[in-house]
């Protein structure tokens, strides 16, 4: 039975500055290099790209030789060695759920070591990481072998977990990658500092294949029919926003500042080239306030759709992300890491994936060829977004929606949707 070596790195150039990691997995008998891993994730710490390269090198070996494979894991941060070993405390709540995550991929392996290299001994991982930093500085990915390619969606060929093949190299096909914690504004919780953005595992389930000899085209037919024009207001300012903590199914209101962005929004929807047929809005105060604002501008009625309402977070709501971390740490890992799994009493990305879709499908049957306002939150406007642009759900990571920010979508009879703006906020300088 095959043994492995794991050597990985990371690094970031500021701390907290640009970042990336490597991973390189090895036969431990003779050496042979088996798979290498690497990607650029942000803007976050050296300690949290060096977790991110541990968790790549622990999936890749998971990927050669299956649950139960010997591995020997060598790093240069003595930090990891120390914590992932169980002889130092984790203080850094930031570093909790990549921590927890990296045990669950520990828990299916044996691993025989936990060792702290010095970095000369680490040049492999280091490049890795190094490589793949310089690929995004120039607006590029990674590829295997040191080469990069312009980033953008991937036409090659593509892994079981719907990632490019061309971004890993591995002895045998990879299975699934992990699912890393991450920074999210889904959260009215405000930006997460110490977490990096997750990797593209999390699209599996929502991805489709396109079926073998489906017809393509170019892309530059015009549309047949008028488009409908979903635009897509974000509420006003609340207090739990401001103090960044989960804001979900509570009923919070509008603070002033909330009021004056939410008149402001109105004000400017009111003149052309805006010309609105319907409001629709989430049953939440927060957004019903926002939605009056316009309607009073307009002169429309404003209807209520159940299905635009915020994720629901559970027992979290309320709370700051560092409450969340300390209180239920094996639960936000879990969360983080899978769009079907709920916070304690409360909803999935997933399930809310469903029923804002359900609500999307209905708007556009029931308004076709119209303008509709729909006042919502920022998980289903940013759901909203993804699906029209087809993206994985790894793309609600990558997203940033400000308060009160303004976003169009337009849908045509014969199929394609079109983003034409996102997360405009120009009425509010």
């Amino acid at each position: 039975m095959t043994s492995y070596v794991i050597e990985a790195d990371g690094g970031s150039r500021g701390n907290p500055g640009p970042a990336g990691y490597g991973a390189v997995v090895k036969d431990a008998a003779d050496g042979q290099v088996l798979a290498e891993a690497a990607e650029a994730i942000g803007v976050t710490t050296n300690n949290v790209a060096e977790y991110r390269g541990l968790i790549a090198g622990l999936q890749a070996v998971l990927d050669l030789g299956g649950d139960g494979s010997a591995v020997a894991v060598r790093m240069d941060s003595k930090l990891v060695v120390e914590q992932m070993a169980g002889r130092w405390k984790i203080k850094n709540e930031g570093l909790r759920p990549l921590a927890a995550q990296a045990g669950s991929l520990v828990r299916r392996l044996r691993v025989t070591e936990w060792t702290w290299i010095p970095r000369e001994r680490n040049k492999h991982a280091d490049r890795l990481a190094n490589e793949a930093m310089d690929a995004a500085a120039k607006g590029l990915t990674w590829t295997a072998g040191g080469t990069a390619t312009e980033a953008g969606p991937a036409t090659g060929p593509r892994g079981d977990d719907g990632t490019p093949e061309t971004g890993r190299r591995t002895a045998t096909k990879a299975t699934k990658k992990p699912a890393a914690t991450g920074q999210t504004d889904l959260l009215d919780a405000g930006d997460i500092s110490e977490l990096a953005a997750p990797t593209a595992s999390l699209a599996t389930a929502q991805q489709t294949a396109r079926p073998a000899g489906a017809a393509t085209g170019t892309g530059w037919a015009p549309p047949t029919r008028v488009a409908t024009s979903l635009i897509l207001l974000r509420h006003g300012e609340t207090e739990l926003s401001v103090e960044r903590r989960f804001s979900g199914r509570g009923d919070a209101e509008l603070t002033a500042a909330g009021l004056a962005q939410a008149s402001a929004a109105a004000e400017r929807l009111s003149r052309e080239p805006y010309r609105l047929d319907v409001i629709v809005t989430s049953p939440l105060t927060r957004a019903r306030q926002t939605a009056q604002e316009v309607a009073v501008r307009t002169g429309l009625d404003v209807d209520v759709c159940e299905d635009l309402r915020e994720a629901d977070f559970g027992a979290w709501e309320g709370h700051t992300f560092t409450e969340v971390q300390r209180r239920w740490p094996a639960e936000l890992a879990a969360w983080l890491a899978d769009p079907e799994v709920a916070p304690p009493g409360g909803e999935s990305f997933a399930t809310t994936a469903r029923r804002v879709e359900a609500a999307r499908e209905r708007l556009a049957e029931r308004y076709e060829g119209k303008t509709v306002l729909a006042v919502s939150h920022v998980t289903p406007i940013k759901l909203l977004l993804r699906q029209a642009l087809m993206a994985p759900l790894e793309s609600l990571y990558r997203m940033h929606l400000d308060l009160a920010c303004l976003s169009l979508i337009e849908y045509y009879a014969d199929g394609p949707s079109v983003v034409k703006s996102f997360n405009d906020t120009s009425h509010l300088r």
